[in-house]
């Protein structure tokens, strides 16, 4: 199994090229891809599940996994691991 974690990055070149099986993506938006280019990054390496991160929190908002699940295509499925309780 492969995987990658992406760090604070955006959907560079190098990016693209990347194959895993799990990519740990960064939505936040600052310093990092917003939803929508972490979706299309995701959509073009086609990992079999992608995990979003970097939102919520310092930057983005609690909501960015869900918009990120919604633009992602399938075969790929997302998992959300971080959890927000009102």
């Amino acid at each position: 199994m492969r995987e990658d974690i992406a760090g604070d990055t955006g959907a560079t070149k190098e990016a693209k090229q990347v194959r895993c099986d799990i990519a740990l993506v960064p939505v936040g938006g600052t310093y990092t891809m917003d939803v929508k280019r972490a979706a299309e990054l995701v959509n073009i390496i086609r990992p079999e599940y992608a995990i979003p991160t970097h939102y919520g929190s310092i930057v983005g908002k609690k909501t960015d996994g869900k918009a990120f699940a919604e633009l992602v295509s399938s075969p790929v499925k997302v998992i959300e691991k971080i959890q927000y309780f009102e």
